[in-house]
């Protein structure tokens, strides 16, 4: 049953220029159904006030210019929003389309992946098998720009950050922490497991939008071999490689 999905969200007061708009608390597809309607019905209405929306798993916040609106405007204009946001049938627009991310598992490109299997108890083969078999719901992006969270991986294969983070990890790093799995778009520090590696390009600041996958969309892993991982890496390069996707099936 989904937690709080009926409820009031409640307002919360972000210092003196951000109001957060709290849907519920806990990760659960209606409630960050709720976060999204939210977020496209107040950038739809484009008050002239409004700064900035960074939606998240179960709130957003909400950015605005203090000498163009008092904070009781602000918050009397995103309540009747946000109600609206959780009527029954209320829920986000957007197409729930699936993309077929290429993986090459283990090795260099997974560095952890043996230790996420000791963790677990599974095989190395099997901790493959359940990760690439879950269409991954993209929650929110964060952390780094393009940066997607995901959720829905089995319990089976969660597994605790690493104690000492890396000071560099690879583009198109796949990783595991706790319950979650997640892309690396950029290098960057961090300290999630890393099991695989895509050659795919998930960030790039010149696109519209600068983000290949967005929250509301899901994310299917593919394993491939290290072969078809250079293939498609130099399919990238020359701009000829495009994401496989689909509509989301019921």
């Amino acid at each position: 049953m989904s937690e709080r999905t009926g409820e009031t969200p409640r307002i919360l007061t972000s210092g003196d220029q951000a109001v957060t708009v709290e849907f519920g608390s806990s990760i659960d597809p209606a409630i960050n159904d709720r976060v999204y309607a939210f977020a496209d019905a107040l950038a739809a209405t484009a008050p002239e006030w409004l700064v900035e929306i960074v939606p998240t798993y179960r709130s957003a916040l909400v950015q605005y210019d203090p000498f163009a609106v008092s904070h009781g405007e602000v918050v009397t204009a995103l309540r009747e929003i946000a109600d609206k946001a959780t009527e029954p049938g209320a829920g986000t627009t957007r197409a729930s389309q699936v993309f077929e991310l290429p993986v090459a598992y283990g090795g260099e490109n997974g560095p952890d992946l043996e230790n996420v299997a000791e963790h677990t108890g599974l095989p190395v083969e099997e901790v493959i098998a359940i990760h690439s078999s879950t269409a991954y719901r993209v929650y929110m992006i964060g952390f780094a720009p393009g940066f997607p969270y995901l959720g829905g991986m089995d319990a089976r294969i969660a597994c605790p950050r690493l104690k000492t983070p890396r000071t560099r990890v690879p583009a198109g790093s796949v990783g595991i922490a706790e319950s979650q799995t997640g892309v690396y778009p950029n290098a960057s520090p961090g300290g999630w497991q890393l099991i695989g590696r895509t050659p795919v390009k998930l960030f790039d600041a010149a696109q519209d939008p600068p983000s290949a996958l967005l929250p509301g969309h899901f994310v299917r892993f593919i394993p491939v071999s290290e072969q078809e991982f250079a293939e498609i890496k130099s399919q990238v390069a020359d701009g000829s490689y495009r994401l496989r996707n689909s509509e989301m099936s019921e």
